[in-house]
């Protein structure tokens, strides 16, 4: 019992990743800036050395999607090009990394 097949529109993939890599960039940017916060409260050299890691974390994330974004956008009409296994390995440890400094200030 198979059914018609559905056509497939090939611009839906790349701007479903287009709109992740965005959400991703905009959920490092509250938490570097929710890590800048909680340093200033804290008023501790620790707090200001992890608030910049995490800014430096948030700004190499930053460099990666924008790149990411614009090779997606520019793509032809067929396929985009494949990311890199070392930027999405870098993307990756950036965002775990981010994601722990964060953890780090919050406890």
């Amino acid at each position: 019992m198979s059914g018609p097949a559905r056509d497939r529109d090939p611009g839906l993939q790349p701007e479903r990743t287009r709109l992740a890599w965005r959400r991703t960039t905009l959920s490092s940017t509250v938490a570097a800036v929710l890590a800048v916060k909680t340093a200033l409260h804290g008023n501790t050299a620790a707090g200001y050395v992890v608030a910049s890691l995490c800014c430096l974390l948030w700004l190499g994330f930053l460099a990666l999607a924008h790149r990411r974004i614009h090779a997606l956008a520019t793509a032809d009409a067929g396929r985009p090009p494949a990311l890199t296994p070392r930027h999405a390995a870098a993307a990756t440890l950036a965002t775990a990394a981010l994601a722990v400094c964060a953890a780090a200030l919050v406890f």
